[in-house]
């Protein structure tokens, strides 16, 4: 399991109403090195990630006083980038595909696991604390993002240019689950518009040119309901 690197202690927010999660979530992130700060109010919990400024934001969607949603699209609007992982029950996509899309990076669903938890968190630390590369690679894939190039084992990969786009918006958010909507704005463009089908096709494209197995992908994730998950 990862923890913290850096010579500064991580701040983990935690912003969760239920006394059992919050107490668990707390104990075992300070167990594994970080700093934590708990709100279980909305309200509270806002004025936290204010001041704080925590490097990482654990957020329960239904708090009261003031809502997971708010809190979120609030911080987003102020320009805070920290990463927000969204605590969710089941059966809540349409809540999970909201939250996403007010600028949430991802989420975990109740009940979870605490290690898979510690290690989505430290991957985004990890991520966090590096810059995105020009050359990036995963596996024997490298993707060149000045001269707009992949190459696997060097030999060069034809891609179209809303494949590339595509890919190269996978590879800066690896580990966000990112909604149709928000690939749709990213890469298409936010006045055009376009059917959801169109990101699935161009994902299935894409796919068949950077998986072995494209009908069992190691890099493009289907997150059911919600959209698509790139992890390198």
């Amino acid at each position: 399991m990862d923890t913290p690197t850096s010579l500064r202690q991580e701040t983990v927010l935690i912003i969760e109403d239920d006394p059992a999660i919050l107490f668990g979530l707390r104990d075992n992130f300070e167990r594994a090195g970080y700093a934590v700060r708990t709100a279980v109010e909305g309200h509270l919990g806002l004025d936290l990630a204010r001041s704080l400024r925590p490097d990482l934001i654990l957020l329960d969607l239904m708090l009261p006083g003031r809502s997971g949603y708010e809190i979120c699209q609030t911080l987003r609007a102020e320009d805070h980038d920290m990463p927000i992982l969204m605590i969710t029950a089941l059966g809540q996509e349409d809540q999970v595909v909201k939250g996403l899309n007010l600028g949430a990076d991802d989420y975990i669903t109740k009940p979870f696991s605490i290690h898979e938890l510690l290690a989505r968190v430290a991957g985004f630390l990890r991520r966090r604390r590096k810059a995105l590369p020009d050359r990036v690679v995963f596996r024997d894939w490298e993707l060149d993002r000045a001269s707009k190039r992949l190459t696997r084992a060097g030999q060069p990969v034809d891609l179209t240019p809303k494949e590339y786009g595509l890919l190269e918006y996978f590879v800066r958010n690896q580990g966000r689950a990112l909604t149709r909507d928000q690939i749709l704005d990213a890469v298409w463009g936010g006045g055009i518009v376009v059917a959801d089908r169109s990101v699935d096709r161009a994902v299935t494209t894409l796919r068949g040119k950077i998986e072995d197995k494209p009908h069992r992908p190691r890099f493009i994730q289907t997150v059911p309901q919600v959209g698509y998950r790139f992890e390198a």
